[in-house]
């Protein structure tokens, strides 16, 4: 709205902004009055008699005002008619459509006020034409006036293709065009489907295949390729990328739909990143069955000012729940995330930031008592691999001890549902970030066995996107020339982005019913070293101008990583996109003990609280491997925002 007033403002002086309402009434009276007239003239072929005319400018006043006082009602003198929609203009109907029945009506009773039918709905036509045209008229001359050769445009123009593949794309191309400032003009659509020849989509001509730009770039005069973020798949789309290079085309990315501000009057456009090559086919939600369990609820994050914590809470939102309490405890990350979402909400969702750490135990029970949540997420935790590996007792104390803080909380004070958290790597782990989201699990799964709150556990891949994570390392040693640092050539991982990790745990947590452990369909893993190749690509660079360096393995790490535990027993879940596991039946007690154990000896040396661990998870195999911490980002739970996540 601000970017609209500051366009008028160029445009106009501020006195005649200031009477701007009462000249728009005046020019719809007079509109109306000419509709009017001209009504009675189609009427009588333009030979009105004088009974007639007589009638004309006697009801003529009661018609304006009756007409003015409709349109007054419905709010339609506002708005700015350079931006006109087509639901604009319907809105016009009503009032005319009332005006008509009015007018009809009166004649019935009051015999003066007697207009004929005809007449009338002449009138009620003429009127509704006149004010289209005249709201049509600046944005009609405003597109016309695009449509000059690319010559007369300026330097400053650019000429693109857009790839699309459904009718909302073709809408998006059109807008663009329709924007008076942009610096970019959509000259043809690259369609993925099969259209005939020379066929036009929304004014615009459909050119071709995706794989036909560079053949139409001297042709056309282009000089970019844009496409929405998603909507092809990071093989083909870096195929793509590779050619459009070779041709000297820039590919830019307009993010999808529900990443675009709806009150923006511009697109943001972005490069190609690595998430949109390693993009599988997006997710969608049961958006139907979360709302049903999720508006009007109590809901606390924990973690939330971390990556995937902040996600959740902003994926929470769209489902209206009652309050979301924002538990981290790093004030700065409450503060950001509480502002962020603060100005994202437009329901009645009360927000809640909370700092507080999840090991004290009163101050947890204190924002349990207070807000009383319904439902919990728990994301926070220690996830660095490497760090973790130094530091076993904090590892302990943090994953467990935390987890155990939250969980009994949510079993004393009734919570519905907790939904924890959890990594691949806990899957005979061989970290101790790992082996401590393996007890954290234990522990939750084998509490739900006995409690009426149903506890859930979501396993994650490699989060793409995170401070500290394998994509930005991999960006920040290409920038300096190199070497790349990975700790070996057969190292594979899954992989998944910050929205599709987010909108797992709210999916599997409205699934699930208590006990199930739940990994999202993430495809084939990803070659470290493939990866880190399409990233210089991606660059710009040919491979050999970056060196990649083989480090050997670090201790914790393995070599690829795995889903499920063989015993774990798979079930079915409504969602084609996520998998579920039943853990095998665990004693509450016997793990209880274990914990019990583990956290007394949190101040032991590392390799003793590693043999303790070792003792309470069977599966747990330590690695030493042969190098440090340093330079090795790739055996990272990257779901945290940076190298120890918010708790």
């Amino acid at each position: 709205m601000e970017q609209r007033r500051g366009i008028a403002n160029a445009k106009f002086p501020e006195w005649l902004l200031a009477i701007r309402l009462p000249l728009l009434v005046f020019g719809h009276a007079v509109l109306f009055a000419c509709a009017y007239v001209v009504a009675f003239g189609l009427r009588f072929d333009f030979q009105v008699s004088p009974e007639f005319q007589s009638m004309m400018w006697r009801t003529l006043p009661h018609v304006l005002g009756l007409q003015l006082a409709a349109f007054w009602a419905f709010n339609t003198y506002h708005g700015w008619w350079r931006y006109v929609t087509f639901r604009d203009l319907l809105s016009f109907v009503a009032p005319l459509v009332v005006t008509g029945v009015v007018l009809w009506a009166l004649g019935l009773f009051v015999a003066s006020a007697k207009i004929p039918g005809s007449i009338i709905a002449l009138h009620i036509l003429l009127s509704g034409g006149l004010i289209v045209a005249a709201r049509s008229s600046w944005r009609i001359y405003g597109e016309v006036s695009l449509r000059v050769p690319f010559r007369r445009l300026g330097p400053t123009k650019s000429r693109a293709l857009m790839i699309s593949n459904h009718h909302d794309t073709l809408v998006l191309a059109n807008q663009i065009n329709s924007q008076t400032h942009s610096a970019t003009r959509i000259v043809g659509i690259l369609s993925t489907e099969s259209y005939p020849r020379r066929a036009v989509r929304a004014g615009i001509p459909i050119v071709g295949k995706p794989g036909d730009a560079p053949l139409l770039k001297e042709r056309m005069d282009i000089d970019q390729v844009w496409l929405i973020a998603g909507s092809i798949p990071g093989p083909e789309l870096l195929k793509l990328k590779m050619d459009y290079d070779t041709a000297g085309l820039k590919t830019l990315v307009i993010p999808a739909s529900t990443d675009r501000s709806p009150s923006g009057s511009f697109i943001p456009v972005r490069e190609i990143d690595i998430n949109d090559l390693l993009q599988r086919d997006s997710i969608k939600l049961d958006t139907t069955m979360i709302s049903q369990q999720l508006e009007g609820q109590s809901i606390m994050v924990t973690g939330a000012g971390g990556s995937i914590g902040s996600e959740i809470c902003r994926q929470l939102l769209k489902f209206n729940p009652s309050q979301l309490i924002l538990v981290d405890h790093r004030e700065n990350s409450v503060f950001l995330i509480h502002n962020e979402l603060s100005a994202l909400q437009c329901l009645d969702t009360r927000l809640v930031p909370a700092v507080g750490d999840i090991l004290d135990i009163s101050r947890m029970q204190s924002l349990f008592r207070e807000y009383q949540p319904s439902i919990v997420y728990h994301a926070a935790a220690h996830k660095h691999v490497g760090l973790m590996e130094e530091n076993p007792g904090q590892a302990v104390q943090n994953n467990i001890l935390g987890t155990k803080n939250i969980a009994d909380l949510a079993d004393r004070f009734g919570v519905a549902k907790f939904v924890l958290v959890s990594t691949d790597k806990a899957v005979n782990p061989t970290s101790v970030m790992g082996c401590t989201k393996q007890m954290a699990e234990r522990y939750v799964l084998s509490l739900g066995s006995q409690s009426a709150t149903r506890y859930i556990a979501v396993r994650f891949g490699n989060v793409l996107g995170s401070a500290g994570s394998v994509v930005p390392i991999f960006k920040e040693q290409i920038s300096r020339g190199g070497p790349i640092t990975i700790t070996d050539q057969e190292m594979t991982r899954y992989f998944m982005t910050i929205p599709e990790a987010s909108q797992l745990v709210i999916q599997s947590g409205c699934m699930g019913n208590g006990g199930e452990i739940f990994v999202l369909d993430m495809g084939e893993p990803v070659k470290i070293v493939e990866l880190a190749r399409k990233m210089i690509r991606l660059a710009g660079l040919p491979e050999s101008a970056i060196q990649i360096r083989f480090t050997g393995a670090r201790a914790g790490e393995k070599l690829f990583e795995e889903l499920y535990f063989d015993e774990e027993t798979m079930i079915p879940t409504p969602h084609e996109k996520v998998f579920a596991a039943k853990h095998r039946t665990l004693n509450f007690d016997e793990v209880s003990r274990a914990i019990e154990v583990l956290l007394s000896g949190i101040h032991d040396r590392p390799e003793i609280i590693r043999r303790t661990l070792q003792a309470a998870v069977p599966e747990y195999k330590p690695t030493t491997g042969c190098a440090g911490m340093v330079n090795a980002p790739v055996d990272k739970d990257d779901s945290d925002s940076g190298l120890v996540i918010s708790r």
